[in-house]
């Protein structure tokens, strides 16, 4: 996907990305990938969930050093706190 000028880029600055970071332009979903799923991942999932976000967790472009804890934050969390889906299933959408 190539970026847009409307994109809100968040740099990220602690362990889950929404901590003093500038999000408030009037977004309701987020979409998140990344490395480190039972960390990083999970912890954005948590905060963008408790800030009332609609969140997408795009389970093939995540991943973690430790496979079970990996498995556990996508079997176990994810689903309790947004989507889980493909990266081609979430571009058919965003293409939609």
């Amino acid at each position: 996907m190539k970026q847009h000028p409307d994109d809100n880029i968040v740099t990220k600055h602690r362990l889950g990305a929404f901590l003093g970071a500038d999000c408030q332009r009037g977004a309701t979903q987020v979409v998140l990938t990344g490395v480190a799923t039972s960390s990083g991942v999970e912890s954005t999932a948590r905060s963008a969930y408790d800030l009332g976000y609609n969140v997408t967790l795009v389970v093939d472009a995540m991943t973690d050093r430790d496979a079970h804890a990996h498995r556990h934050s996508v079997v176990k969390i994810f689903s309790r706190r947004g989507e889980t889906d493909t990266t081609d299933n979430v571009l058919k959408l965003l293409r939609g």
